[in-house]
């Protein structure tokens, strides 16, 4: 029964998206679907920092938050006027910014200890701030001056959104590169609160920093990664009309659900290699060496290993992976709201998809992702229908009212209760780690 545990597992999964398209709605089914394989990505990259190395990390929320930062500059159209205004000297402003903290880390390491290098460092990290300010302060206030019901932003590159899907999981690896050559030498807490608050300064700056994704005014209208169309362009197409109109179906139904099976097909797509690649990597001497480290850091480092180096190099590549899951979020729903991003939905589920499939198991993380989101969708309404019926026969009260209020936390208890019951009766997951 072990041997089947894995696909009768996947199967029982699979049977709940056939029941919801049977039963409701086939395009309901597919878009819980299509947010289940982004979901199993961000549950891969955590399973690499925890399953692997046992890195704590609570900020899952801003490094995907950083790759839907990449698809708005990369993808978005560009404004000319805008960057006329105050491009030239944002850059200038930030290069200020970048050239302070490395001069500052070059007298840190070059003065010797006391007052002298105190002194200096005040100095040099006043002054770089003053002359930041004074270049970047004007040239934000240009740009964001421009047009600011549409625009107020530097605009983007105007590219491909599959090009900005690397370059949303090289933002969150280099995010991740500066968090953990600081924090990753010391005790696992330390790590987890470097990363929370992180997490909670890169959405800060996302919904006040105006000029570079309108804050919280949110970016509209982002083009959607090749080769997705538009259900419009669908429904005025010769072609596919007259398909439709052979089966019977309704275009504006099926549009959609082609939109959505491509979509699927491209998710699909990256997660099977993901997986492939982690597998590979869990596999080899490498992941032996990473779950080593984990299970005894003490004695993986007395037979030399390098224990600081390999968890930064783990967790670079777990960020990665929720970098691109970012990415490919934003990029399928065309906009960037950064209200939208709340530790709870990009933390909290994440890390429950996680421990629910089995940290350590890759396949386990990917069945956590589909199982726990299909959960999050489907048990507010049937927590609805639930309430309504244990209420139907009641008579009005306090009782009956506050019952029927409760149903909308249904989706909050239900979690808990899963999560209490994996942890009580299967507390390595449903597919626990070889």
């Amino acid at each position: 029964m072990t041997r089947y545990r894995t696909p009768l597992l996947f199967a029982a999964v699979a049977l709940l998206f056939l029941l919801t398209g049977m039963y409701q709605s086939w395009n309901l089914a597919l878009n819980i679907l299509t947010m289940a394989l982004i979901s199993s990505i961000m549950a891969l990259g955590v399973n690499m920092q925890w399953g692997y190395a046992g890195l704590f990390n609570t900020g899952v929320m801003g490094f995907v938050a950083l790759g839907g930062l990449a698809v708005v500059i990369m993808s978005s159209a560009p404004i000319p006027e805008a960057w006329a205004a105050g491009g030239p000297r944002l850059l200038a402003g930030l290069l200020t910014g970048a050239v302070t903290i490395a001069v500052a880390i070059f007298a840190w390491g070059r003065l010797p200890k006391g007052r002298m290098r105190n002194v200096v460092m005040a100095l040099l990290l006043v002054g770089g701030f003053v002359l930041y300010r004074g270049v970047f302060d004007p040239a934000v206030t240009a740009v964001e001056a421009f047009n600011p019901a549409t625009a107020g932003n530097i605009g983007g590159f105007g590219l491909p959104s599959l090009v900005a899907w690397p370059v949303g999981a090289l933002f969150a690896a280099i995010a991740a590169w500066a968090i953990g050559k600081t924090a990753l030498g010391l005790r696992s807490d330390y790590l987890a609160i470097a990363t929370l608050g992180i997490a909670e300064i890169i959405i800060a700056v996302m919904r006040n920093e105006d000029w570079l994704a309108r804050g919280v005014k949110n970016i509209i209208n982002l083009p959607r990664p090749w080769p997705v169309p538009y259900e419009v362009e669908l429904q005025k197409d010769p072609g596919f009309l007259g398909w439709v109109a052979n089966w019977g179906f309704d275009p504006a139904t099926a549009s959609s659900i082609v939109v959505k099976l491509i979509y699927i097909g491209l998710f699909g797509l990256v997660l099977a290699g993901l997986i492939w690649m982690s597998e590979m990597a869990l596999k080899s001497p490498w992941g032996r060496m990473m779950r080593a480290i984990r299970d005894n850091e003490v004695s993986a480092e007395a037979m030399g290993k390098d224990v600081t180096r390999r968890h930064l190099q783990i967790f670079i590549l777990g960020s990665a992976a929720l970098g691109l899951a970012g990415a490919m979020l934003t990029s399928m729903e065309g906009q960037l709201t950064p209200n939208s991003y709340i530790p709870l939905r990009f933390t909290f589920l994440v890390w429950v998809m996680v421990i629910v499939g089995g940290s350590g198991n890759n396949w386990g993380s990917v069945l956590g992702g589909f199982l726990i989101w299909w959960l999050w969708v489907m048990v507010e309404p049937m927590g609805q229908w639930l309430i309504g019926a244990v209420t139907a026969g009641m008579p009005d009260g306090a009782l009956k009212a506050h019952l029927l209020e409760s149903a909308a936390h249904m989706r909050f208890m239900t979690m808990g209760i899963v999560l209490l019951l994996v942890l009580r009766f299967s507390p390595r997951g449903l597919i626990p780690e070889k």
